[in-house]
């Protein structure tokens, strides 16, 4: 799309590399995480021009081997919350009135530098530092990062480009202002993606940002840091810190300048957040935008025409990638009773073949939950299950937090269909599955659309055209990305906009122009070419 002097390229999705024995890309990625293990790095805050290294100095660890220090970071204070709003708002006016052009060529830059020089790097971070496979880290912290970069980049020209229409001797114009103060980014471990584009996607529309990143995503936020320095981005536009959660957002959410805040995260957070934004309403200068991906209970539901096969790899791949630590990842399974043993037969013969281990061995499926707090949830829940009447743990089911944080990928056969496991998140790689009778598929859709209360992602599996259809209506609100013969993960940006409604957010679809819309404040201009010179008109006449 060309608007003025300047031309966007049309973005594609960033290939993804397969990292095969002997492959050029495992080589390097190999040799960096060797490299990167070795080293014991210092990693500062980003507050304005300024690096800080002071504060409390606090460990980075792997969750597959947390007594191994990768290196250290800076936990800070009130008054580094308050100094990277200062940054912020003080870098305001010149970062919005930037055209957006050369806004725009920083990011641009931020992604082909991300799939370069970056790329083993952020993936070895995110590796190291999340405990990801090669490939769930390849789509992620290279692909789906720099798919955001340059998609954001191309939706934003769209933008640009809706202008109203003129009339004779009228010129109307649209102009999208950024938010009048800065926006706070509170950013999740499970996606190195998700943690930059919170911050990017705002300030791409031309606002200023304070991001907090979760504590178990630090490593890899600062790689995210450094790429978007290099490639240009002017010091207060992007404030980095490491501060406590409820202390950064009390002294944010009582700023008269909080313009507004993108969030990924639990849906308890994001509840107490919007109902301190409203308690604090009369001080804001504007109302604030309020942005959240929040939780979700994800589902897969079978017909009695589904291809076993088929539905035995969604389910696997889709409850057990990286640990089933994904939003979207399938947590409770509704399949039809005659479907069960063909299906079981395939799942459990895959299941068995899963290994488990350090992100270092490429032949592992699944490493070690993020940290020991999430351990011992999910532990707990499977704890549950074991000693239930109406559930019981077919498939794996122990767990071992001696070296790292490691959770067998464990399976649930339920009686119940309101068991614990089927209407909780668990946030772990544990699926859940419930048999229903062949004859009662509506039943059961209405079942799943009222179990939980999230509504992220679901999958129907099925042959039968008007069972899909049925299934697609019944579930409208059930899930904002809603998948057909596949597993409920791996939304693509631009190509499945990602958000769900219910308790599992404000469904604004990162990776769509409707997300990049909520950080713009739009300015219509009218300029009358040839003004009235008498008040009159013509209905006046006698």
């Amino acid at each position: 799309m060309s608007i003025g002097f300047f031309n966007v390229p049309t973005p594609k999705n960033e290939p993804i590399l397969g990292y095969a024995p002997n492959s050029k890309e495992r080589v390097s990625l190999k040799a960096k995480l060797a490299e990167m293990k070795s080293q014991v790095i210092e990693v500062p805050m980003f507050i304005g021009s300024e690096e800080l290294k002071e504060g409390k100095k606090l460990p980075l660890t792997s969750p597959h081997d947390h007594q191994h220090v990768l290196g250290y970071y800076y936990e800070g204070d009130a008054s580094h919350v308050n100094k990277a709003i200062d940054s912020s708002l003080a870098a305001r006016e010149k970062w919005a009135n930037m055209s957006w052009e050369h806004r725009v060529s920083i990011f641009l830059k931020a992604a082909d530098l991300s799939a370069s020089k970056y790329r083993m790097e952020l993936n070895a971070a995110t590796m190291l530092g999340q405990s990801k496979n090669a490939f769930q880290a390849e789509i992620d912290s290279a692909c789906e990062w720099i798919d955001f970069l340059r998609f954001n980049a191309h939706f934003a020209t769209q933008i640009y480009a809706q202008q109203p229409e003129s009339s004779e001797y009228v010129w109307n114009r649209s102009e999208y202002r950024p938010l009048e103060g800065f926006v706070f980014a509170v950013t999740p471990f499970n996606f190195t993606a998700i943690a930059g584009n919170l911050p990017a996607s705002a300030a791409l529309m031309g606002n200023v940002v304070v991001w907090k990143p979760s504590p178990t995503q630090i490593y890899s936020a600062y790689v995210l840091m450094k790429i978007l320095k290099e490639a240009g981005l002017p010091d207060g536009v992007i404030n980095l810190i490491y501060t406590d959660g409820p202390l950064t957002g009390d002294i944010a959410f009582r700023h008269p300048e909080f313009a507004g805040v993108h969030f990924t995260g639990s849906t308890k957070v994001f509840q107490h957040i919007w109902k301190t934004i409203g308690e604090n309403i009369h001080i804001y200068k504007s109302y604030p935008r309020i942005v959240g991906e929040t939780g979700g209970k994800d589902f897969v539901v079978a017909h009695a025409s589904a291809d076993p096969k088929a539905l035995a790899v969604g389910l696997l791949r889709g409850a057990f990638e990286f640990q089933g630590q994904k939003c979207s990842a399938a947590s409770r399974a509704y399949v039809p009773k005659s479907l069960w043993e063909s299906t079981w037969e395939y799942f459990s013969k895959d299941l068995v073949e899963l290994k488990m281990g350090s992100v270092e061995d490429f032949s592992n499926f699944v490493t070690a939950v993020i940290d020991e707090k999430a351990f011992d949830k999910i532990a707990s829940y499977i704890d549950l299950a074991k000693n239930s009447d109406t559930a019981k743990v077919i498939a794996g089911g122990s767990y071992d937090k001696s070296k790292g944080y490691f959770i067998q990928p464990t399976v649930i056969l339920t009686e119940d269909p309101k068991f614990t496991t089927m209407t909780e998140e668990i946030f772990g790689p544990v699926l859940t599955i419930y048999l229903y009778e062949d004859n009662q598929f509506e039943e059961t859709l209405h079942l799943v659309d009222t179990t939980s209360p999230y509504a992220l992602t679901g999958a129907i599996f099925s042959q039968d055209r008007y069972a899909i259809e049925l299934a697609t209506k019944k579930l409208t609100n059930a899930a904002g990305n809603f998948y057909i013969n596949d597993k409920p993960t791996g939304a693509v940006v631009g190509q499945q906009p990602f958000g769900g409604g219910r308790a599992s957010g404000t469904n604004d679809k990162a990776g769509s122009s409707l997300n990049l819309l909520r950080w713009v404040s739009p300015r219509t201009i009218k300029e009358n070419f040839v003004s009235p010179t008498d008040y009159k008109y013509p209905f006046l006449a006698e």
